[in-house]
């Protein structure tokens, strides 16, 4: 069972408890027998999303197996003193908004109570002296963001059956510091063609081959046919060329053209050493642009006639014999046959990731911190992308979630859904 029908799943189980009616009720869920009777109720008062409310539930007694049991209600959860809309605003705020958890404490309690922050939205409200004071504090919505990082852990097995076929993968790493010194990397894994993130991984570091191999096998098990992928995009990490070199011999490496530009810096500037004034500038001019013509080129054969004329620069010679050391693996994306393998790492998505969960900080172990990573990344596959276009940023797919672009559309389904919360 993937994502989308847990989340299904979970949807219809809400329903049909909102639409038992009373003689279902009477129905015991132990043995199954209707000979039952009432067994007194009892009132429970939890909060909503508009204030404070008061329940009754009522309570039966099986007279076949002496067992009691409650009437259930879709809205509430058991010993739970918020309601289940409580719940999924908080963590909502804290993933969609990137709030911090005091934040989203403070502002869904204002709410809630009527307190604090809503008497500064409403200018002429006063506060009531006996009104009850809500108490939700940050450990509350830490809590419940750990137990949606749980059930994200669980669902990690066949969490995307049905993908399809992968042809390209992205993958890359973000360090994070813990509390106490620790240091860990996030280890990501995406489809280049749809966008949908496959279940990270939180290791020790990114230079050990066993540490990829890891995040490969996680993502076999959540459904990524590995057969069937012909390249992968990195910035070249020592651990991952590896495992690639070991294990997946069949991808073609794709070198990211963005960290490879930062590394023909010190190259670039030996190159030019000597030459000052305006005539070094003009060296740099030539040197830069037949470096551009070489891996911004259109095509294989255009990028191999534009490395001929690097190397006969008379200063390009060393450049020339760099780029080509890696030349088809900076050049892999142009061949046919490798043509969904993208240019870059993601780094984008890191953008994305620290504007929400940080660098980890607020996390405390590797655990919690892979449990949010692996929150936000169910999160990201269900959110659809803006329709409309920015002056900078436009998107591929826009109106349209990862997981729909994969095949996978979730429908009315939404993360919270598919995490039970």
């Amino acid at each position: 069972m993937n994502i989308v029908e847990r989340g299904k799943a979970f949807v219809e189980s809400l329903v049909s408890i909102a639409n038992r009616t009373a003689w279902q009720w009477r129905r015991c869920p132990y043995c199954g027998s209707t000979a039952t009777s009432k067994w007194g109720s009892y009132k429970r008062r939890p909060w909503y999303l508009d204030g404070r409310g008061e329940v009754v539930v009522a309570r039966h007694r099986c007279c076949e197996c002496g067992r009691t049991y409650s009437e259930e209600s879709a809205q509430l959860r058991r010993r739970c003193r918020y309601a289940r809309e409580v719940r999924r605003q908080a963590i909502d705020y804290w993933v969609h908004m990137g709030c911090s958890t005091r934040k989203v404490a403070e502002w869904v309690r204002s709410q809630m109570g009527k307190q604090e922050r809503y008497l500064i939205w409403r200018v002429l409200e006063e506060r009531k002296e006996k009104a009850e004071r809500c108490w939700l504090c940050a450990s509350t919505v830490g809590r419940w963001l750990d137990e949606a990082g749980v059930e994200a852990q669980e669902s990690v097995c066949g969490q995307l059956e049905g993908l399809g076929k992968v042809r390209a993968l992205a993958a890359d790493g973000l360090w994070a510091w813990l509390r106490g010194g620790t240091k860990r990397v996030v280890l990501l894994l995406i489809d280049s063609s749809s966008g949908v993130i496959l279940p990270p991984l939180v290791a020790l570091g990114e230079e050990s081959a066993r540490h990829w191999q890891g995040l490969f096998a996680r993502a076999c098990a959540a459904g990524l046919e590995l057969a069937e992928v012909r390249g992968v995009t990195s910035d070249w990490s020592v651990g991952l060329v590896a495992h690639v070199r070991q294990s997946l011999s069949w991808l073609m490496h794709q070198r990211c053209l963005w960290h490879f530009w930062r590394n023909l810096r010190k190259p670039l500037a030996q190159a030019c050493a000597g030459v000052r004034g305006a005539a070094g500038k003009q060296v740099r001019r030539e040197l830069l642009a037949l470096v551009h013509g070489v891996l911004d080129a259109a095509s294989y054969e255009r990028a191999e006639a534009a490395l001929v004329k690097l190397r006969e620069h008379a200063r390009g010679a060393s450049l020339a014999a760099i780029i080509d050391a890696q030349f088809d693996h900076l050049l892999a994306h142009r061949l046919d046959y490798f043509r969904d393998v993208v240019r870059v790492t993601p780094e984008w998505y890191w953008r994305d990731f620290r504007m929400r969960l940080s660098h980890g900080r607020n996390h405390g172990n590797e655990q919690r911190l892979e449990r949010a990573a692996l929150l936000w990344a169910i999160y990201h596959n269900f959110e659809r992308t803006q329709m409309r276009k920015e002056k900078k940023r436009h998107y591929r797919h826009p109106g349209r979630s990862p997981l729909e672009v994969a095949g996978l559309s979730p429908g009315k389904i939404s993360y919270l859904d598919a995490l039970a919360v």
